[in-house]
Protein backbone atom coordinates (compact mmCIF):
# COMPACT_ATOMS: atom_id res chain seq x y z
CA UNK A 1 0.00 0.00 0.00
CA UNK A 2 1.68 3.29 -1.11
CA UNK A 3 1.67 6.73 0.88
CA UNK A 4 -1.06 9.32 -0.14
CA UNK A 5 0.94 12.77 -0.67
CA UNK A 6 -0.74 15.36 1.53
CA UNK A 7 -0.09 19.21 0.35
CA UNK A 8 -1.52 22.09 2.31
CA UNK A 9 -1.63 25.46 0.89
CA UNK A 10 1.00 26.96 3.25
CA UNK A 11 -0.70 30.75 3.33
CA UNK A 12 -3.97 29.56 3.48
CA UNK A 13 -3.08 27.50 6.45
CA UNK A 14 -1.13 30.04 8.11
CA UNK A 15 -4.04 32.58 7.68
CA UNK A 16 -5.93 29.83 8.97
CA UNK A 17 -3.69 29.61 11.97
CA UNK A 18 -3.53 33.29 12.75
CA UNK A 19 -7.32 33.57 13.00
CA UNK A 20 -7.57 30.62 14.92
CA UNK A 21 -4.75 31.79 17.81
CA UNK A 22 -6.54 35.34 17.56
CA UNK A 23 -9.43 33.78 18.84
CA UNK A 24 -8.94 31.36 21.02
CA UNK A 25 -7.65 33.72 23.65
CA UNK A 26 -10.78 34.36 26.53
CA UNK A 27 -9.40 38.03 26.88
CA UNK A 28 -9.64 38.64 23.20
CA UNK A 29 -13.17 37.46 23.02
CA UNK A 30 -14.13 40.08 25.37
CA UNK A 31 -13.02 42.20 23.80
CA UNK A 32 -14.92 41.21 20.77
CA UNK A 33 -18.20 40.59 22.53
CA UNK A 34 -17.20 44.58 24.28
CA UNK A 35 -17.02 45.91 20.13
CA UNK A 36 -19.64 43.78 18.89
CA UNK A 37 -21.78 45.41 21.90
CA UNK A 38 -20.70 48.88 21.05
CA UNK A 39 -20.06 49.28 16.89
CA UNK A 40 -16.90 51.35 16.75
CA UNK A 41 -14.84 52.08 19.49
CA UNK A 42 -11.74 53.35 21.27
CA UNK A 43 -9.09 51.58 22.87
CA UNK A 44 -9.47 53.34 25.92
CA UNK A 45 -13.48 53.09 26.87
CA UNK A 46 -12.37 48.91 26.02
CA UNK A 47 -9.89 48.75 28.45
CA UNK A 48 -11.62 51.09 31.21
CA UNK A 49 -15.13 49.33 30.57
CA UNK A 50 -13.29 45.63 30.77
CA UNK A 51 -11.08 46.65 33.98
CA UNK A 52 -7.75 45.92 31.70
CA UNK A 53 -4.58 47.71 30.86
CA UNK A 54 -3.90 49.59 28.44
CA UNK A 55 -0.86 48.21 26.63
CA UNK A 56 -2.78 44.43 27.08
CA UNK A 57 -5.57 45.39 25.16
CA UNK A 58 -3.51 46.72 22.95
CA UNK A 59 -1.32 43.97 22.35
CA UNK A 60 -4.66 41.99 22.02
CA UNK A 61 -5.74 44.08 19.56
CA UNK A 62 -2.87 44.06 17.28
CA UNK A 63 -3.31 40.46 17.37
CA UNK A 64 -6.90 40.59 16.25
CA UNK A 65 -6.14 42.94 13.80
CA UNK A 66 -3.45 41.19 12.10
CA UNK A 67 -5.68 38.28 12.01
CA UNK A 68 -7.97 40.34 10.11
CA UNK A 69 -10.59 39.95 12.76
CA UNK A 70 -10.97 43.92 13.74
CA UNK A 71 -10.32 46.99 11.67
CA UNK A 72 -8.75 50.25 13.20
CA UNK A 73 -8.98 53.93 11.68
CA UNK A 74 -7.75 56.99 12.82
CA UNK A 75 -10.13 59.58 13.94
CA UNK A 76 -7.90 62.54 15.35
CA UNK A 77 -5.63 61.36 18.16
CA UNK A 78 -8.16 58.21 18.60
CA UNK A 79 -7.78 54.98 16.67
CA UNK A 80 -10.92 53.28 16.56
CA UNK A 81 -11.86 49.43 16.27
CA UNK A 82 -14.95 47.63 14.44
CA UNK A 83 -15.13 43.77 13.75
CA UNK A 84 -14.70 42.27 10.40
CA UNK A 85 -18.05 40.43 10.66
CA UNK A 86 -17.18 38.66 6.92
CA UNK A 87 -14.44 37.05 8.70
CA UNK A 88 -15.76 36.41 11.71
CA UNK A 89 -18.85 34.55 10.14
CA UNK A 90 -16.58 32.53 7.27
CA UNK A 91 -14.24 31.46 10.49
CA UNK A 92 -17.48 30.03 12.38
CA UNK A 93 -19.10 28.31 9.00
CA UNK A 94 -15.33 27.01 8.74
CA UNK A 95 -15.53 25.34 12.19
CA UNK A 96 -18.97 24.08 12.50
CA UNK A 97 -18.13 22.18 9.00
CA UNK A 98 -15.47 20.81 10.27
CA UNK A 99 -17.03 19.79 13.23
CA UNK A 100 -19.89 18.02 11.73
CA UNK A 101 -17.66 16.03 8.80
CA UNK A 102 -15.14 14.93 11.89
CA UNK A 103 -18.50 13.79 13.90
CA UNK A 104 -19.87 12.05 10.70
CA UNK A 105 -16.24 10.37 10.11
CA UNK A 106 -16.11 9.26 13.84
CA UNK A 107 -19.81 8.12 14.00
CA UNK A 108 -18.97 5.84 10.61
Amino acid sequence: MGKTKVTFNVERLQYSVDVLYALAHPLRLKILEYIDKHGEINVNRIYRALGLEQSITSQHLKVLRLAGIVHARRDGKYILYRLDYVVLERTEKAIDNFIAFEQTRIAV
